[in-house]
């Protein structure tokens, strides 16, 4: 993966968990399951506003704004019974709100994998990730064309 397509929160979001031994990077992504941001208020309540991922197991919601500087929010909701899904959710939601939507669109596919925990946990959460990863980017091309 070239890190010149990997937007800064996310490259340090990857290195955090690098940085740690394989045995303690299923307890950084708990971590990251405990700070996954609340949806905004007027989400609240409105499922139909957001997209669920069918590739998670999980019931995951997910919805991303763009500004109208281009600037994107990523919200999404997971059950707290999923914490490796909701982790999942809660690093994506956190590298990719704030980037502009050219730098959300050019987040390598693979970047799920890149981060090391393809040995901790089940190729099927990794490929929840990447669904999440998908849909946002899918929503950010139809919301800047919009």
């Amino acid at each position: 993966m070239t890190d010149s397509a990997l937007p800064a929160a996310l490259a340090e979001i990857r290195d955090e968990f690098l940085e740690l031994p394989e045995s303690e990077r299923l307890q950084l992504l708990l971590e990251f399951s405990r700070e996954l941001p609340d949806v905004p208020e007027e989400y609240e309540g409105h499922p139909e506003l957001a997209e669920r991922v069918a590739e998670c197991q999980s019931p995951v919601y997910i919805i991303v704004d763009v500004a109208p500087d281009g600037t994107v929010a990523m919200h999404a909701t997971a059950p707290p019974e999923a914490p490796t899904t909701r982790g999942f959710a809660s690093i994506l939601a956190q590298g990719i709100t704030g980037l502009s939507a050219d730098e959300v669109l050019a987040i390598p596919a693979d970047f799920p994998q890149s981060i090391g925990l393809t040995r901790a946990v089940s190729p099927l959460r990794i490929a929840g990730m990447t669904g999440m990863l998908m849909r946002a980017k899918r929503q950010v091309a139809a919301k800047r064309t919009a």
